[in-house]
């Protein structure tokens, strides 16, 4: 009874001040101060800070004070948690509890059928629907009654709560998980902003892709820096207003991926922005990189479950990257931890909210310390959103969140008994119930000889009864300490006895009713402690084995990223590309990533490596001028796209850059599409397997964009019209004519407002950074590389560069270039084209293989190019189809894969021939390397070995070793009864011109 009246009176005393609000009640209500004690327990202040056997008050749902011996006022209500803990409720920083749930639209989002050019969204916002900085979580927030328990139950106090919708998503509010009305239950409004590359229910068909979503963000904060300066006197704007006043808060940034991070870090940096990266939880694949960003993450705990590979034709659906990153996902906060990389921990992307402790123990039980697990769900959120003086541990004059637990928080036996939210308590397990485990004398009746065992834990305990050797697992009902039971207690028995009695605080006593009827008496008397099933292991365990790392993270990735060296390459025929032609027996020096020397009995200097050359043919490497390879999307769709970047969505883990290394490419342009008439930037890579796409870059390379001509870009392919501008070959011309013009009146804007720029009060021109990308092609510092068919649109365009005195730098396909090659020569342009591509579309038809040649012939540099991720595995036998096709000489032939390229994109002074100076980029090939029978041995770049068809023979044995490895510990996982997934078929996508969707990583 006193037990009773106890549980009775903390529940009516727990009502806290908070619930004192400007609100109307009907009714009377308790108005006493609420004041309470908890002694003799060990209370977490935080990671750092461990106190024994003390006591924490609390007044009107605020921590008065924390420590040992402490004094309380008359009247508190002091509650004995002996041998219990209390630790700081825990903190979701990335959650949309209390937020209506975003519906994403069926079908293309305005993409795929008719476009939705313009926004659709009314008011003075922002011309596009997917940058709304104006959402405001506080506005949205509703109280979940049933989410919030479901947290509770979880230990979580509070969390951030954003609308995940958009590139620009406005800001979160800070709420608890208490059960009160939204404005009791708001602890901060506008606590941080938010941004990803994901357009969500964006209907508008800009931005498709993620360098659009890049290019997008770029331009907002142009925009709002603009605003700033005095745009408003120009137009309202209430989306550039709340850009600009959410600048000051915690900026989050959605991640899709450890590449994400590093993407998204570039933005910031050119804004002076320090994101917090909310990633997937591949981040371990990357750690150098992202340690280098500075940034702080948010990382999920949401591990992928292993794939059922028992079918072997399943199985083979499943790449290796999916393999280890199951494997591995676990391990990824440790991985965080160890490298110094500050991180919280998130429930987002958890389906089953319980799941998040068998995480958390998975990922301690996989080398996160427990002290930086307790920072990532309490502390670390808390500052990260700068709610520190508010929550996060347990220090006077915070918020009285707190939970009691029976153990360590992290201990696989622990329980939440109560969670206690802004001085609210929330009872989760009776933490007053009686621990009834142990082993007991039972008498049911006449029977005696029965042992009832009871053992598990204390708030879920398991029952059996034993007879001799004879086991029975009985249904238990427990209230409090009263029991019923219903068992067999006889293998004859063909119906269980039904016992009712309670538990006297030592042993059990009751009433039951027997299978024949017979009402009997029973009871179970304590006779020893539960016995374990299993006995303890007193060794420390150990960290569960792991695969390696590899570099990239896929197949024939390496364990430590290849390193440069002098490489001394002997009696090789070296194929010079310069005045000596095609040289035998002869040496060449690789040092510093540079070509050193190049003649004949060369001597190794110290360190170097030697590799004979004898029988060999060494070249510089492949260079592809026209390349769609190592990208996450190739092609922005609207009329003029030059804002966008293909460097933005470099895709180093993409397995072409290996396979294209073991066919001798060792440079490659990446274009954009031609779904437009100006298209993207393009980005001049080296293809250095295993580095970040950073590192793929070569630096100090001129700027290139990609033109289109023809039937991509005026949808002559398209069955149904899409209303897009242009419609025919008249209009490609007008839309070139015009972004020309606005591009000249764009640059006299700038020009007359830096001569006004120390009056106060002038208004600075709108930075655009698509007039940008045109200003610098009219002032010759970016060059054009077009996408074109037919004769009447190549001189098209070259009038119109006239016109505008610069020249095109390079057409590309150029399929009717031999009707036009004199026009071509005369204006200075340069051809990349196929060897014998035809008749796959109307204005192809007219095509001919003898095109290089006959353009070579009359002077016109020229190029044999892929457009193709498998040509480009064979354009050294593309190159050769000129000499078949025209006569060309096998010098020549291989210039058009080697040196015009290079010519092309302005990188002749470094590569494209061997010659002492330039870049050390080589290729030994085991045949004349024009020959259908040629294989690269070594591809080098820079000094580095990146291919070797040695080690290639290894790595696929050791690739086959590690998905066998792999497919058994998934076999293993399925036969103890875990969960799995089904794999899921992979459609091969070939990747050209005009591929729109984004792009997947894929590998064979």
């Amino acid at each position: 009874m006193r037990k009773l009246l106890t549980c009775i009176l903390i529940t009516f005393i727990s009502i806290p001040v908070f619930s004192q609000v400007t609100f109307q009640r009907n009714g009377v209500y308790d108005e006493r101060p609420a004041q309470y004690a908890f002694k003799n327990a060990t209370i977490v202040v935080d990671a750092q800070t461990v106190l024994d056997n003390a006591m924490i008050y609390i007044k009107n749902g605020v921590i008065e004070s924390v420590g040992k011996d402490l004094q309380v006022p008359a009247g508190t209500f002091v509650y004995d948690l002996k041998g219990k803990r209390i630790y700081p409720s825990l903190i979701d920083i990335y959650s949309d509890y209390g937020l209506p749930e975003v519906v994403r639209p069926a079908g293309g989002r305005g993409f795929g059928g008719q476009p939705q050019l313009e926004t659709n969204k009314k008011g003075a916002f922002d011309w596009n629907q997917a940058v709304k900085p104006e959402v405001d979580a506080t506005n949205d927030f509703k109280v979940n009654a049933t989410k919030a328990e479901e947290m509770r139950k979880n230990g979580f106090g509070s969390a951030a709560i954003h609308s995940a919708d958009g590139i620009v998503r406005g800001t979160s509010a800070f709420v608890s998980f208490g059960d009160g009305r939204e404005n009791e239950v708001l602890l901060k409004g506008k606590a941080s902003a938010h941004y990803s590359l994901d357009k969500g229910t964006s209907t508008q068909t800009y931005p498709v892709s993620a360098m659009g979503s890049v290019a997008l963000l770029r331009q907002t904060y142009y925009d709002a820096e603009w605003y700033k300066k005095g745009g408003s006197s120009q137009e309202r704007n209430l989306s550039l207003e709340a850009f600009n006043a959410m600048q000051a808060l915690p900026q989050i940034y959605e991640a899709n991926d450890k590449l994400g991070i590093l993407r998204g870090d570039k933005i910031g940096k050119e804004f002076g922005v320090q994101y917090i990266f909310k990633g997937i939880g591949d981040e371990y694949q990357r750690l150098d990189e992202i340690k280098a960003t500075n940034s702080s993450l948010i990382v999920p705990l949401a591990f992928p479950t292993a794939y059922d590979v028992e079918d072997p034709f399943d199985a083979a659906m499943v790449s290796l990257t999916e393999m280890k990153h199951w494997e591995m996902a676990p391990a990824n906060a440790g991985a965080l931890a160890k490298a110094g990389i500050n991180f919280a921990l998130t429930s987002a992307g958890l389906r089953n909210k319980a799941d998040f402790w068998t995480n958390i123990r998975k990922a301690i039980e996989y080398g996160l310390p427990e002290s930086k697990a307790l920072e990532a769900i309490t502390s670390t959120p808390a500052k990260l959103l700068k709610v520190d003086n508010l929550v996060g541990s347990l220090k006077k004059g915070m918020l009285a969140n707190f939970i009691i637990t029976s153990d360590n928080i992290f201990s696989k036996d622990n329980v939440i008994y109560e969670n206690w939210i802004q001085g609210k308590r929330y009872i989760i397990s009776d933490m007053n119930i009686a621990d009834i485990r142990g082993v007991y004398d039972l008498t049911v009746g006449e029977k005696t000889g029965l042992k009832l065992n009871i053992t598990g834990k204390a708030d879920k305990p398991e029952y059996s009864i034993a007879l001799d050797s004879t086991k029975f697992t009985p249904k238990v009902t427990r209230m409090g300490d009263l029991f019923t039971i219903s068992s067999k207690f006889d293998k004859k028995e063909s119906n269980d006895t039904r016992l009712s009695g309670y538990y006297d605080g030592k042993s059990f006593k009751g009433e039951g009713v027997l299978v024949d009827g017979k009402q009997i008496k029973w009871s179970a008397i304590y006779k020893e402690a539960a016995k374990e099933t299993t006995k303890k292991d007193s060794t420390k365990a150990k960290t569960p084995e792991i695969g390696k790392i590899v570099f990239p993270f896929t197949a024939f990735g390496n364990e430590e990223k290849p390193k440069q060296e002098t490489l001394l390459i002997k009696n090789a025929t070296v194929w010079t590309n310069e005045k000596d032609g095609i040289v035998a027996n002869t040496d060449v020096l690789l040092q510093n990533g540079k070509i050193a020397k190049v003649g004949k009995n060369i001597e190794a200097p110290a360190g170097a490596k030697t590799i004979d050359g004898t029988g060999k043919h060494l070249t510089n490497g492949i260079f592809d001028e026209h390349s769609h390879i190592a990208l996450l999307s190739i092609n922005e769709v609207q009329s003029v796209s030059a804002e966008v970047r293909q460097e933005d969505v470099i895709n180093s883990e993409d397995i072409n850059i290996y396979r294209q290394l073991a066919g001798g490419v060792t440079s490659s342009q990446l274009l954009h599409g031609s779904a437009d008439c100006i298209g993207g930037q393009s980005a001049i890579i080296k293809l250095k397997w295993g580095e970040n796409p950073n590192n793929l870059l070569i630096k100090g390379a001129d700027g290139f964009i990609k033109f289109a001509l023809g039937e991509n870009v005026k949808n002559g392919n398209n069955p149904t019209p899409s209303g897009r501008y242009p419609q025919t070959r008249m209009g490609v011309e007008q839309v070139y004519m015009d972004e020309f013009q606005r591009a000249k009146e764009y640059e006299k804007a700038w020009k007359d407002y830096n001569a006004l720029a120390n009056k106060t009060g002038v208004v600075p021109p709108r930075k655009d950074i698509e007039l940008d990308v045109i200003v610098d092609i009219l002032n010759k510092k970016r060059f054009i590389t077009c996408h074109s068919y037919v004769q009447s649109e190549i001189n098209m365009l070259m009038k119109v560069a006239e016109s505008y005195n610069f020249n095109v730098n390079t057409f590309t396909h150029i399929m009717e270039g031999y009707k036009v090659a004199d026009k071509m020569k005369a204006h200075g342009v340069h051809a990349s084209t196929f060897s014998d591509w035809w008749a796959y579309k109307m204005e192809v038809k007219e095509a001919i293989p003898y095109n290089a040649s006959i353009m070579a012939k009359v002077g016109v540099t020229t190029a044999i190019n892929s457009d193709d991720a498998e040509m480009a595995r064979r354009l050294n036998q593309e190159a050769a189809k000129t000499i078949l096709y025209g006569g060309t000489s096998e010098e020549d032939a291989w210039k058009m894969v080697t040196l015009n390229p290079a010519k092309m994109l302005h990188l002749d002074n470094r590569l494209g021939s061997i010659k002492v100076g330039k870049d050390a980029d080589v290729v030994l090939w085991n045949n004349n390397p024009l020959s259908i029978y040629a294989r690269p041995e070594k591809t080098i770049i820079e000094g580095t070995v990146y291919f070797d068809s040695e080690k290639d023979e290894l790595a696929q044995q050791s690739v086959a070793k590690e998905r066998n490895r792999l497919m058994l510990k998934m076999l293993a996982e399925k036969t103890t009864g875990a969960a799995t997934q089904r794999p899921t078929p992979r459609r091969n996508q070939r990747i050209e011109c005009d591929t729109i969707m984004e792009m997947l990583d894929s590998e064979k």
